[in-house]
């Protein structure tokens, strides 16, 4: 595997551990870090970024729906690696393919 992918994969689990962090420090809720995420996501859309190719739109969302899977986790006290959130995300492109 490439070593910016590994590391990729680290940024994006820490992100995942700060979020879960400041909702458990009551900085903010589930909710407010699903709202932001799916703001983030709804960014990424055919209409906003035209010049993105469907390949390319994937690999921009992938870090926020694995951040929204990571957030849900959290809030039902679940804590899946890295590989199980990656093959939900694959999961959920094949259903809206």
């Amino acid at each position: 595997m490439n070593t910016a992918n590994l590391q990729l994969e680290g940024l994006y689990m820490a992100l995942a551990a700060m979020n879960k962090m400041m909702v458990e420090k009551g900085i903010i809720s589930h909710s407010d870090v699903c709202a932001a995420l799916t703001e983030a996501e709804a960014g990424v859309s055919a209409d906003n970024l035209p010049q993105l190719s469907d390949s390319n739109r994937k690999s921009v969302v992938f870090p926020i729906r694995l951040l929204l899977l990571a957030n849900e986790a959290a809030e039902r006290g679940e804590n899946p690696e890295f590989a199980d959130y990656a093959r939900l995300i694959g999961k959920q492109s094949e259903i809206r393919e």
